[in-house]
């Protein structure tokens, strides 16, 4: 059995952070709190680790670690906003957000399709199509049912195309017509 040590540790888990990173920022549109996020993970990880099984997905793991913190964040933002603000400092509060510019996706009109799905949604195109992970896998990630996620990344994916319907016309790209009317 391997020891665990700090040395493990960084060639397991730390190639992953930018990955992490860069989800954490789509999911919480703020390079702060995706930097908190990410800080919080490893932090979790870092504690967790004697129970990870070296030669596993840690890949896998950390995001069920991420997305476990996520949701726990958003639940707790969630009833301080409730319980603690006025509805006019809430509205002034989201009006004066501005979204995260991605790494990669140059695209405005995609990223913007994205932002807007929920955020049970856009967690699982975000694991799904984004980094690659099987159904399975995101299932275990987010705790959910493998029926669930298919249901939502079918959600999702409908509600992107229909958002991205317009970008597509500009860049040439017409919609498929069912074959019944082709024919």
């Amino acid at each position: 059995m391997t020891e665990i040590t700090p040395e493990v540790f960084e060639a397991e888990a730390m190639r992953h952070i930018d990955d992490l990173y860069r989800t954490a920022k789509r999911l919480t549109r703020s390079e702060t709190d995706a930097e908190d996020l990410v800080q919080e993970t490893y932090m979790q990880a870092w504690r967790s680790f004697a129970a990870y099984e070296l030669g596993t997905n840690c890949r896998a793991w950390l995001y069920k670690i991420l997305f476990n913190k996520y949701d726990h964040h958003r639940r707790k933002k969630m009833t301080q906003a409730k319980y603690f603000q006025e509805a006019d400092e809430l509205v002034f509060e989201l009006s004066a957000s501005t979204p995260s510019v991605p790494d990669h996706l140059t695209d405005t009109e995609v990223i913007a399709a994205l932002d807007q799905l929920a955020d049970h949604y856009r967690s699982v195109v975000l694991l799904a199509d984004v980094h690659e992970f099987d159904y399975k896998e995101v299932a275990q990630i987010l705790d959910i049912p493998i029926g669930t996620v298919m249901s939502r990344l079918n959600r999702a994916r409908t509600q992107l195309k229909r958002s991205l319907a317009g970008v597509a016309r500009e860049y040439g790209i017409a919609a498929a017509r069912p074959a019944a009317a082709a024919a």
